[in-house]
């Protein structure tokens, strides 16, 4: 069953809504880009679908059922279908690569044997098979990049969410990590991505517009 808003809105204290009346679903298997401007929301959108933010007003539904309300809970729900590869890389700089791709599976309760293997699969399958050993401070931004996918794509997750993944990257290198991202989702993952660059929203097999907090068709 899919991942479903309905009627959700959202703001931030008493200041204007950054999200007014929001519905959609999202499938299992498909990709789906988060187009628009800066400040059109979408970035919020994409937390209260990946469950980092909840929203001022409506309902989220995942397999039919609203998430749970206690936060140790809803911190499991994430651990089990979700998995994020965010602008900025939150790597464990003196760590190597092969530590960071591991991380998101021994969060799940796998030994570090059993997440080691899958991390060098995942990262082989994002062209990093050499840098397993190397400190992550020591690639470069699209190595980055493809490493935190790699991180993803080891946990083997539903719902592989991306924020502005190839935002500070040049053409060559954000081609490289578009790449990556989809190699990382298997035939039932869901990838949303929230971007402003059109290339990387044509890649997916629908876009969802939005402008001022509002869906635009």
């Amino acid at each position: 069953m899919p991942l479903t808003l309905s009627d959700v809105s959202h703001r931030y204290g008493s200041n204007r809504w950054i999200l007014e009346d929001v519905s959609v679903t999202i499938r299992d298997g498909e990709s789906v880009a988060l187009l628009g401007p800066s400040g059109s929301g979408k970035t919020t959108l994409l937390s209260i679908l990946g469950l980092l933010l909840r929203p001022t007003a409506g309902q989220l539904c995942i397999d039919g059922q609203q998430p749970p309300s206690g936060e140790r809970a809803i911190s499991r729900l994430r651990a089990a279908k979700y998995a994020w590869v965010f602008q900025s890389s939150n790597a464990l700089g003196r760590r190597s690569a092969i530590d960071n791709a591991s991380l998101g599976l021994l969060a799940k309760g796998s030994t570090r044997t059993q997440a080691e293997i899958k991390a060098r699969d995942a990262l082989s399958a994002v062209g990093l098979s050499g840098h397993g050993e190397q400190p992550a401070n020591q690639l470069s931004g699209g190595e980055l990049q493809r490493m935190c996918i790699a991180r993803a794509m080891a946990s083997e997750p539903r719902y592989l969410l991306a924020d502005e993944p190839t935002g500070q990257l040049d053409q060559h290198t954000s081609s490289e990590v578009l790449d990556a991202l989809w190699a990382a989702c298997g035939s039932d993952t869901a990838l949303l991505i929230a971007t402003h660059d059109a290339g990387a929203a044509n890649r997916c097999d629908r876009v969802v517009r939005l402008e001022n907090g509002r869906l635009v068709e």
